[in-house]
């Protein structure tokens, strides 16, 4: 390469060019090695968290308390909607292009002829630039596995793992006990190794326990009790009563909460948080496309929802909201996804389905999709459209949709961000 991009466009489109690669080379060597050159490495506390569905809850949770506390506080979070900043935070704002430049000149500088893939790159990337703020406390999201994950090339000081469940079984496996020995990875001996799975695999208890981890098992060593006004969790050593619901809404939020107030308590000598932290912390939380209800009507409603696990969860949160007329859903999938999975919880919910094809090779054809919900189980008035894209399909259901029906948009991050880039580009 003769000239080095000048902007960060210019770079992430030159990073996806040299790094079309199918191929994923399972290993860390590649980038442990390009870690040592750069010297990265943290000089405060560093959160790592890893599972099939709420690490990025978990992660913004945290991010809110200890902000709330006034700590400054570096996340790292992914994927984007809109823009490649949002993956880089610096108390609580995206970081700017041309620190992200900077960061991304430094790794070319450093990696020689070692190749990268466009995660391993710009995960080095972020964490350099995170590794040279005068901060308190970073926060790093897990990719999809845990041991062979990029991020993995940093110990740390605590690692939460928080559900497991059958996803991206081509790399991690076809169980939940080996899913759970991958996302373990992260556990390192000695250090607080926190699951807040309700039923831990034994894959994950076993190989914790094998590196001498420091074990931390929702039920056994933290909890959680609630009512439908207040909550409280307990530790080993610490309580917090009385708390509110966090602001992200659904199911599955108090275990994640739990973990990050565990993961709290672990770090409480070097990060101390006050009851009223964490409380102020959880309520003004913020984190899009978890089941994110949006103001106006017809309610439009975002969930990143793209396995059953975590479609589930959304069929049960969506549930519990109450009587609407009609449900439509945009719906777009990756085709390597369990789809009759992720669309089963969501039968009895959804009337009208606008399905669409994703602007991704992996994506699963829209007219795919038709042909998977047309076979369900019949449902009176139930209609299945097949639409180019996210945009078309939401526009279509917003244009028939009445003020006491809700839209649902689910099934993968680029379906949301389809959805979001276009009522943004609509809006102006």
């Amino acid at each position: 390469m003769l000239t080095k991009p000048a902007t960060l466009p210019d770079w992430l489109a030159l990073l996806e060019s040299r790094h079309a690669i199918t191929h994923i080379d399972m290993g860390l060597d590649r980038v442990r090695a390009v870690k040592e050159r750069m010297g990265l490495a943290f000089s405060c506390p560093v959160i790592m968290v890893a599972g099939t569905n709420g690490k990025g809850s978990t992660c913004a949770m945290l991010e809110s308390i200890l902000l709330t506390a006034g700590y400054r506080v570096g996340l790292y979070i992914k994927p984007h909607f809109l823009h490649f900043n949002e993956r880089a935070r610096l108390n609580g704002e995206m970081a700017d292009d041309a620190a992200l430049v900077a960061a991304f000149d430094f790794v070319e500088a450093q990696r020689g002829d070692t190749d990268l893939t466009y995660f391993e790159f710009t995960t080095l990337a972020i964490m350099y630039l995170l590794s040279q703020a005068p901060l308190d406390v970073v926060i790093l999201e897990v990719g999809l596995g845990g041991r062979l994950d990029a991020v993995n090339v940093v110990d740390a000081d605590v690692a939460i793992v928080t559900s497991i469940d059958l996803d991206h079984m081509d790399y991690l496996g076809d169980t939940r006990d080996k899913i759970g020995y991958e996302k373990a990875g992260i556990y390192r001996p000695g250090k607080a190794a926190i699951c807040s799975d309700p039923l831990p695999p034994q894959g994950l208890i076993d190989h914790a326990t094998a590196i001498g981890a420091d074990l931390w098992l929702l039920g056994r060593d933290f909890n959680y009790m609630g009512d439908k006004q207040q909550w409280s969790y307990g530790g080993r050593g610490k309580r917090f009563n009385s708390l509110a619901y966090p602001a992200l809404r659904g199911a599955n939020q108090l275990l994640n909460a739990a973990a990050a107030l565990a993961a709290l308590e672990v770090l409480k000598l070097d990060l101390p948080v006050g009851a009223q932290d964490v409380r102020t912390g959880l309520v003004t939380v913020e984190l899009p496309g978890r089941f994110q209800v949006l103001p106006g009507r017809p309610v439009v409603i975002y969930d990143v929802a793209h396995n059953p696990h975590a479609a589930a969860a959304l069929g049960q949160n969506l549930g519990n909201m109450g009587f609407y007329r009609y449900t439509y859903a945009v719906f777009g999938v990756m085709q390597d996804k369990d789809i009759d999975g992720v669309i089963k919880p969501l039968a009895d919910q959804v009337d009208h389905w606008n399905v669409c094809t994703l602007d991704s090779p992996r994506a699963a054809n829209a007219e795919d999709l038709v042909a998977r919900i047309s076979s369900l189980p019949p449902r009176p008035e139930r209609t299945v459209q097949a639409f180019a894209d996210p945009g078309a399909a939401f526009a279509d259901a917003l244009s028939r949709a009445g003020e006491n029906d809700r839209i649902v948009v689910f099934g993968s991050f680029y379906t949301v961000a389809g959805v979001m880039a276009a009522r943004k580009s609509s809006s102006h």
